[in-house]
């Protein structure tokens, strides 16, 4: 398989994780919590890096670049996911409760205060909505995320998809 084709399937795999989050919002009516909408947001850099990747078929440098860019990126959704699982793993009493709406903690706060706000969660991040497999759907963000974690850096340790 080439370099390009493991780039663009990687891209393809977040698209497809896009869809299925539109989907639960709109066709469910699954409203999103802030630290999903975040998971959204580095599902879609991860996608727009491997996009790149695709696009520009890099050498050998370029190819660890990406490679190293995606694993952070995915690193840091994983923290997202991770932090989100541990919340709804909680007992019901030690939850947090209902906070801000993502939109009114960005026009009411710094945006370093409000991520501190969304890594602390809010009654929403703590409801489980919808699991596959006995698993939620943090769970499954957060496998995808290493995932792509575990891609980036065979895209930076080796010579995987050579061209």
């Amino acid at each position: 398989m080439s370099q390009r084709m493991i780039f663009f399937g990687g891209f393809l795999v977040c698209a497809g994780l896009m869809a299925a989050a539109l989907y639960f919002q709109y066709g469910m009516k699954l409203e999103p919590c802030p630290l999903c909408i975040f998971q959204r947001v580095f599902v879609i850099i991860t996608g727009l890096i491997l996009l790149a990747g695709a696009l520009h078929n890099p050498g050998k440098i370029g190819r660890r670049v990406y490679g190293g860019l995606t694993a952070l990126m995915a690193a840091l959704g994983a923290g997202f996911a991770g932090r989100h699982v541990w919340i709804e793993n909680l007992p019901p009493d030690l939850q947090p409760g209902c906070g801000y709406s993502l939109n009114d903690m960005l026009e009411s706060f710094p945006l370093l205060k409000t991520l501190k706000l969304v890594l602390e969660g809010s009654g929403g991040c703590g409801q489980i909505t919808w699991s596959f497999l006995g698993l939620s759907m943090p769970s499954w963000t957060l496998i995808f995320f290493v995932g792509f974690a575990v891609l980036g850096l065979m895209l930076v340790f080796t010579s995987l998809g050579r061209r």
